[in-house]
């Protein structure tokens, strides 16, 4: 069963995506390219710093994170080096939609799940998702819950007015779980909230619960449950109509799964772009023309982009994983041929 439900979420993944191409278009083909390179600088959206593992910045002033990684991603292929070319622009989670509608960013890249209403309602167009969020259940060691229905009677500290919280309560109804929901807007009241135990359990991304951990005095003293209520997919959004836009955060995102799948680093890349294996390397690379036309991009982009950020691999190891602070494993976001749902589209 559970390779079943990994199969159908992979499947669902295309699905989505071809759903988003084919949404009425509100902006012109090309405009946001176009505004892009004539500023000189690409708008990203940020957060206001402390979203772990994904917007954080340093006491210099320095952007780190997976999303941060795939903002500096667009800018590279765009204009060869992000250096110079990014704005990562502050900005909260009610305010990154109205900000990319009026032009205040030309993307959001911010953990924002694809939802029938934000594709439908807002005028926004999403890419193919880039993660997948498991929403999980975290507990405190010492209250020996092993199974969600252990929290009969208690608390659930959860994010307020997020998909998150609808989740939950679904979930709660569905199953006929006696629980208190306590939804907090605040990221860091609702971490306090949790950690000062407030809360029996804390429902929110399995990535994000890792992340809360170690804020904690002693991180073992916080487990997740095995039971994965939904997953939600992650994507970058633009606004609607600009096909071109999307074509290129579309195909970013792949750029980076296709080197991860052929063994393409940003330590190597040199030397598999002066010996591709294949075909298709060999055009990622722009060792061979044709990758970058269609998309108002140099045919050098890929090669740019794994140059300056790695792969999928690399880019996770460096945020998330082993060569970060939180040691988070990646689980269904790993490539479907290491027991994930990801894999790339064809590059022919």
């Amino acid at each position: 069963m559970r390779n079943i439900v990994k199969y159908a979420t992979a499947l669902a993944v295309v699905a989505g995506a071809t759903t988003a191409m084919q949404a009425p278009a509100a902006a012109a083909f090309g405009d946001t390219l176009k505004a892009v390179k004539e500023r000189g600088t690409l708008r990203c959206s940020g957060h206001n710093g402390s979203y772990l593992g994904f917007a954080e910045i340093d006491d210099r002033g320095v952007w780190t994170g997976y999303d941060i990684d795939l903002c500096r991603a667009m800018a590279t292929a765009i204009f060869g080096d992000h250096e110079g070319h990014l704005e990562v622009v502050p900005v909260g989670w009610a305010q990154r939609f109205p900000s990319l509608q009026s032009g205040d960013l030309d993307i959001v890249i911010k953990a924002s799940g694809w939802t029938f209403g934000r594709d439908t309602d807002l005028n926004l167009q999403y890419t193919q998702p880039y993660l997948l969020a498991p929403m999980r259940m975290m507990v405190h060691a010492e209250s020996d819950i092993d199974a969600i229905s252990g929290l009969e009677g208690g608390s659930i500290c959860t994010p307020a007015g997020t998909s998150n919280e609808r989740y939950l309560a679904e979930y709660l109804e569905r199953t006929g779980l006696s629980a208190e929901i306590v939804a907090i807007e605040r990221t860091e009241e609702l971490d306090a909230a949790y950690l000062s135990g407030r809360c029996d359990g804390y429902f929110q991304w399995d990535v994000v619960l890792g992340t809360v951990r170690l804020k904690a005095d002693n991180p073992d003293d916080h487990v997740f449950l095995d039971e994965v209520i939904s997953a939600e997919p992650i994507g970058m959004i633009a606004r609607q109509g600009d096909d071109n836009w999307i074509d290129i955060g579309n195909w970013v995102i792949n750029a980076l799964l296709i080197a991860e799948a052929n063994g393409v680093t940003s330590e190597n890349v040199d030397e598999v772009r002066a010996n591709p294996p294949s075909p298709a390397v060999a055009k990622l690379l722009g060792a061979t023309p044709g990758i970058g036309t269609q998309l108002g991009l140099d045919d050098n982009w890929g090669y740019n982009v794994i140059k300056k950020l790695g792969n999928t691999s690399q880019v996770w190891d460096r945020n998330l994983g082993t060569g970060s602070p939180y040691k988070i494993d990646r689980g269904m976001n790993a490539l479907f041929r290491d027991g994930g749902v990801f894999y790339h589209l064809i590059l022919d």
